[in-house]
């Protein structure tokens, strides 16, 4: 960390008579700026305001994509005939349907969410079917043979064998959601953290710029780590 600073500082310093904008990124100036957004508040409203939307992307998401990975994964027909459309989709920017959500949402947090949705589904959806089809077909056919119904081998025997690789995929779609949520707050709206990026460069406060897009990244290590937790597989039971 301390060698990261002192990089900082040497490379801000040294490139600073060459450019006005490199002098505004240098360390020393980083305390000021801190303290100008927290006196105004943005960071916090901000800093919250962006992660409801991740949270209500990452819910959408997660609400089309286990249904769709467990209907990918479990029927070969399904499978085939959805592979156009699905490897087509995965294959397209969610930033490219921004114009699209603006023009069908509007402006505001609705097609913010769409766009972290739209990010978010497909490492949802193909983990899911993943795990249905790394699924031991002996275990069905046991429960099948105790009489269970196609519900109750859903909830005792698919869903359990499959929460690992629902888990990775959630993990990995908060990420993509989290580096997609700061562009698609730049487009028609006034909030949030991308917002804020774009406020400080038209006022240029570039020092502030800069604060905000630390945290960013800081923000971004610490959902890793709680997803990381959250998410984790539970002790076995003795």
């Amino acid at each position: 960390m301390l060698v990261t600073v002192a990089v900082w500082w040497a490379f801000t310093h040294a490139a600073a008579g060459a450019s006005t904008m490199i002098a505004a990124f240098q360390p020393e100036r980083m305390p000021g700026a801190v303290a100008s957004l927290a006196e105004r508040g943005v960071v916090l409203q901000d800093g919250l305001t962006s992660l409801w939307r991740l949270l209500c992307g990452l819910a959408v998401a997660t609400g089309l994509g286990v249904p769709l990975g467990l209907l990918i994964g479990s029927y070969r027909r399904f499978r085939w005939t959805s592979a156009p459309v699905v490897q087509f989709l995965r294959m397209v920017s969610p930033l490219s349907w921004a114009p699209v959500a603006v023009a069908l949402l509007g402006v505001g947090d609705a097609p913010v969410i769409f766009l972290v949705a739209a990010a978010a589904v497909w490492p949802i959806t193909m983990n899911t079917a993943a795990g249905v089809k790394a699924l031991d077909p002996l275990h069905l056919r046991v429960a099948e043979t105790l009489g269970a119904t196609p519900v109750e081998r859903l909830r005792t025997v698919v869903l359990p064998s499959i929460r690992p690789f629902v888990m990775t995929g959630v993990r990995l779609a908060l990420g993509i959601s989290w580096v997609v949520i700061v562009p698609a707050e730049m487009l028609g709206v006034s909030s949030g953290l991308g917002y804020e990026i774009l406020n400080a460069r038209d006022r240029l406060a570039y020092d502030e710029m800069l604060v905000v897009i630390l945290v960013i990244g800081l923000l971004g290590m610490v959902l890793d780590g709680l997803a990381q937790w959250l998410l984790r597989e539970p002790a076995p039971r003795r």
